[in-house]
């Protein structure tokens, strides 16, 4: 089973589809939590979920905007889809009909 914040980055992956890259995973994610995303944390787990073939990297092209430096650019394999899925059905099973408002 993978973890929460290796499902964050798979979706927000799956999100931004051909525009996903480290930054703007970044992004997606802080703008979903409204925390802060360590972008060491960021590529650690993505070097992990790299290792375990739920996603495939690689270095695109350098642009202008980032001062001639690549992005390195994350598709999600059809495990990472599956592994994704049965993470969100499994909070989806343990919450039932449990209500979040206050008590």
């Amino acid at each position: 089973m993978i973890g929460e914040f290796e499902y964050l980055i798979l979706a927000a992956s799956l999100r931004l589809d051909s525009e996903a890259y480290g930054a703007a995973i970044r992004r997606e994610i802080e703008d979903a939590t409204g925390g802060p995303c360590s972008i060491g944390a960021l590529y650690t787990t993505l070097d992990r979920l790299e290792t375990k073939g739920l996603v495939k990297t690689w270095m695109g092209e350098a642009t202008a905007q980032r001062g001639g430096r690549a992005k390195r650019m994350v598709q999600v394999t059809p495990a990472g889809r599956r592994d994704a899925s049965a993470f969100f059905s499994a909070v989806l099973r343990i919450t039932g009909d449990i209500a979040w408002g206050p008590q």
